[in-house]
């Protein structure tokens, strides 16, 4: 034996049963398919005016729903990017939205620059979360307890209780360039924002394998990073 497994080929009578046998499956499908149109067609015919008027009722109530939460959130500030000036601010709103992101900035760290602009999209798509801006050096306390080190740290922030951070571009592909969706994607992994993509794949084709940081210890900028890092 020489070890090859061949494949022999098929006898044209077989090969006839298995193309029936596909043929017969592929109908079997599309017949099953518009079996279920057909139902539905069926279930909406038999509706008279007063099942169709409570379909438009309760449509037309999901509707005022969502825009009264949406003016909720607006009350509270939802759909702007906002700066705040001190800790107390960002412990009071913490409280009154559920979830908030923060982007903890230095006026000379033009990174921050690039974050604000993606904010200014993300805020106005994503009316359930909270948007906001901290200047560090401002807020000294807030910033130390957090262990804030490297500029831009993005804090997210769900139920009063901070669940998540992104320091740096590291995990946005190491680069300035990095689309709005792709920041969008990764703020949602633990649900400060809805999201109705794929959590599981970033939304685009190459992006840097996500890195480990230990926010405990006191980061270092890396080489040939463009990330400040905050004096001690």
């Amino acid at each position: 034996s020489s070890g090859i497994n061949a494949e022999w080929p098929l006898r044209p009578g077989a090969q006839q049963a298995q193309q029936e046998m596909i043929n017969t499956l592929v109908t079997n499908a599309v017949e099953a398919v518009e079996a279920q149109l057909d139902e539905q067609i069926e279930k909406y015919e038999k509706m008279d005016d007063d099942d169709l008027e409570a379909i438009r009722e309760r449509r037309i109530k999901q509707m005022q729903k969502l825009q009264a939460q949406k003016q909720e959130y607006k009350n509270l500030g939802h759909g702007t990017y906002d700066t705040i000036t001190n800790e107390k601010e960002f412990f009071e709103l913490s409280k009154k939205s559920d979830r908030m992101v923060c982007l903890f900035y230095t006026d000379t760290a033009l990174r921050c620059k690039i974050v604000d602009k993606h904010f200014q999209t993300l805020c106005q798509k994503h009316y359930e979360t909270r948007f906001l801006r901290l200047n560090a050096e401002k807020a000294p306390f807030l910033t130390d307890r957090l262990k804030i080190r490297v500029i831009p740290t993005i804090v997210m922030v769900k139920d009063a209780n901070i669940c998540d951070r992104i320091v740096g571009f590291d995990e946005l592909g190491g680069v300035e360039n990095f689309p709005t969706s792709l920041l969008e994607w990764r703020i949602a992994q633990n649900k400060v924002i809805n999201y109705s993509g794929d959590l599981s794949r970033p939304p685009v084709e190459e992006v840097k394998e996500k890195k480990t940081i230990n926010i405990q210890r006191n980061l270092r900028t890396v080489e040939h990073s463009s990330d400040s890092e905050l004096d001690d």
